[in-house]
């Protein structure tokens, strides 16, 4: 177990942020994933990406987390997650 995921984070009145900008594979979904696995957290989580996260979707439904793209620009996809549960 990781204690501080690569990325950077912040939060703020809309949320946390978590920016995996920069990062190579498989650095994003490890960032993200960490940060959604602390406890209490719920959302909403909003993540910036680079590329779409194809291989981070299943892992955030096998979670019970759901998601939006607000933004699926390349060098600027933006997911915005909150918990199902």
């Amino acid at each position: 177990m990781i204690n501080t995921p690569p990325g950077k984070s912040w939060r703020d009145g809309e949320g946390l942020h978590v920016d995996t900008r920069g990062l190579s594979p498989p650095d994003p979904m490890v960032a993200i994933l960490w940060h959604l696995e602390q406890p209490g957290e719920q959302g909403p989580v909003i993540a910036y990406l680079e590329r779409n996260p194809i291989y981070l979707l299943p892992e955030l439904a096998e979670r019970g987390w759901k998601w939006d793209i607000t933004d699926n620009t390349p060098g600027a996809v933006r997911l915005i997650l909150r918990a199902e549960k």
